[in-house]
């Protein structure tokens, strides 16, 4: 076990005991790691920072909704790298890429599918999203939780594409504050 997988683990242990503190340097420090972790991806392909970042709220955003399905007795890196690459997945699907134009990665262990897990975040996220402005909400709602395209979002929210974009990687932004506002509380 390396020195990096004690620590974000030891971490991750803490925040799932309610500590506000740790919880907060665990994501601090998967920020950072995501986000090399994303660029290195999508600059393979041409893409930019600006979806990089996208990448790390969403991925950051999962993370916290799906902190309690995290097994202690397993490492916590293969997790939280399996999250990673499905929002990489996610995000080439949405874009129409290729899974072939961005190298994955080696790792094939992905965690079971747990579908009591995944309904109870998504209401976690949409409790979360009711909090938002009501473009960011549509947004949000259309194209993460309800996974319609960007222009399918457009004209239901009656916003233009790249008004539901700006609407979307605000909204994400300001969910990473109320998530982090609320782990300290």
């Amino acid at each position: 076990m390396t020195n990096l997988e004690i620590e974000l683990k030891a971490l991750m242990l803490a925040s799932l005991d309610g500590n506000s503190a740790s919880h907060r340097v665990l994501l601090d420090q998967l920020s950072r790691r995501l986000r090399a972790y994303y660029k290195a991806k999508l600059g393979a392909v041409g893409r930019g920072v600006a979806e990089a970042e996208d990448l790390v709220q969403e991925a950051i955003f999962a993370i916290h909704l799906k902190r309690h399905t995290y097994d202690p007795k397993e490492p916590l890196t293969p997790w939280i790298h399996a999250i990673a690459r499905y929002k990489l997945i996610d995000f080439l699907r949405r874009n129409h890429a290729s899974r072939a134009e961005v190298p994955i990665d080696e790792a094939d262990e992905v965690m079971a599918h747990d579908d009591s897990a995944d309904a109870e975040s998504t209401h976690d996220a949409r409790r979360l999203v009711e909090r938002l402005p009501k473009g960011m909400q549509c947004a949000i709602e259309a194209v993460k939780l309800d996974g319609l395209s960007v222009a399918e979002a457009a004209r239901r929210c009656g916003l233009s594409e790249s008004g539901v974009k700006v609407n979307i990687h605000r909204g994400i932004k300001a969910l990473a504050a109320l998530v982090a506002r609320d782990t300290r509380t």
